[in-house]
């Protein structure tokens, strides 16, 4: 008997990679036998992965990170745009700066991460893409137009560089979660909690690792001819969205 030969491993960077989601994702491209750096504002580096510490509204600091990144593990051929923040507050008492700093870094920060991560997929005639967004993008929230505002941005990035680069062997798709049992949301109070719940008909927040397995398939051979696509993982709640 042959063996079957082993793919071999990838050069993958998520941002905002150290705990959560972000965490999730690493670790399920970690098992797949990838090596895997993540970019990080604080906190510690998880055991395993290369950390590079970065700021995603600063573009000489992700193109140091990127250059890091390089070194130990050649050009990034998967780049997972993950880095978030939120400044929730409603309209009338949001000001530009709790406005434009979202963006910055949830949408402008995707930009300077791929704009970086392009140069090498390019030469390399492939890469994949996963830009996380959010329910929220899609549906809308109140107190909430800076963060979806950015979020629904990213789905017009992804559609934008496939039709850019798709000709390159480049994918680029959008992961919209729903809610997912993080730090974050086990802070709510338990009457939000229960009131977000009643609006999932799967009954149930997600697991960070659901929200990984989506990203880790879009970076597959198994979906290499899926671009420009939004996939929610948010058990039915933006149906129709």
């Amino acid at each position: 008997m042959t063996e079957t030969a082993q793919p071999a491993p990838r050069s993958v960077l998520i941002t905002g990679g150290n705990r959560g989601i972000g965490l999730a994702i690493a670790r399920a491209f970690e098992a797949n036998g990838d090596q895997v750096a993540i970019t990080y504002r604080s906190g510690v580096v998880p055991e395993g992965l290369l950390g590079v510490k970065a700021d995603v509204t600063d573009y000489a600091s992700i193109d140091a990170a990127f250059t890091e990144v390089e070194q130990a593990h050649g050009p990034v051929e998967v780049l997972v745009a993950n880095a978030g923040m939120t400044k929730d507050m409603l309209l009338l008492r949001m000001n530009e700066d709790d406005f434009s700093s979202v963006v910055d870094t949830n949408l402008t920060g995707a930009f300077r991460v791929i704009k970086r991560a392009s140069k090498g997929m390019i030469k390399l005639r492939k890469g994949r893409v996963v830009l996380i967004s959010s329910v929220v993008g899609l549906l809308g929230s109140p107190g909430q137009i800076n963060y979806a505002a950015s979020k629904a941005g990213l789905v017009g990035m992804a559609r934008s560089l496939t039709r850019e680069l798709g000709s390159r062997g480049i994918t680029a798709n959008v992961v919209a979660p729903g809610f997912v049992n993080t730090d974050m949301t086990a802070a709510l109070p338990e009457d939000t909690q229960k009131e977000y719940l009643s609006g999932i008909p799967a009954g149930r927040f997600a697991e960070p690792t659901e929200v990984a397995g989506v990203v880790r398939w879009l970076a597959s051979d198994e979906a290499a001819y899926i671009s420009g696509a939004v996939i929610p993982v948010d058990g039915g709640l933006g149906m129709g969205h």
